[in-house]
């Protein structure tokens, strides 16, 4: 071997480490795409899930909470709320009572607005909540309250 680096020898480590490079990339897109439709739970996907995600929308819900890790970090973590707050038998009871509730009036604390949301779309935004706890996450987030 020479014992100057040459243009030459740079130019191959340049192109091969691009396409070495390039390759890995191609690979962890492949298994990206082939194990995204299990972890994503699509096929749960049904018209209240998507009307509770209107409902989150439309009253700019990512502006304080986060859903699974995006969003805001003022209010929080809403990915395993269903899981935090009595899961199948008790969220969408509590979650009817805490939006009527709103705002506590704590002193020294910002409130949540009253949105003054029908039962309809509480239960919708229920159900959005319910289906995306059930997301695999890895174990997001890393603690129970988020």
């Amino acid at each position: 071997m020479s014992e100057t680096f040459t243009k030459g020898m740079a130019r191959n480590i340049y192109f091969g480490g691009s396409v070495f490079f390039f390759l890995i990339f191609l690979a962890l897109t492949y298994h990206t795409e082939q194990t995204f439709p299990a972890r994503s739970n699509v096929d749960q996907l049904t018209e209240s899930v998507i009307r509770g995600k209107s409902v989150w929308e439309r009253n700019n819900c990512v502006g304080c909470h986060t859903l699974l890790g995006e969003g805001a970090y003022f209010a929080p973590e809403l990915g395993n709320v269903f899981k935090r707050r009595g899961g199948d038998e008790g969220f969408k009871p509590f979650l009817h009572a805490w939006m009527k509730m709103q705002p506590l009036g704590v002193p020294g604390r910002r409130a949540m607005p009253q949105f003054n949301l029908s039962d309809q779309e509480v239960d919708d935004m229920a159900e959005f909540l319910k289906w995306s706890s059930k997301i695999d996450t890895n174990n997001w987030p890393p603690n129970k309250e988020g």
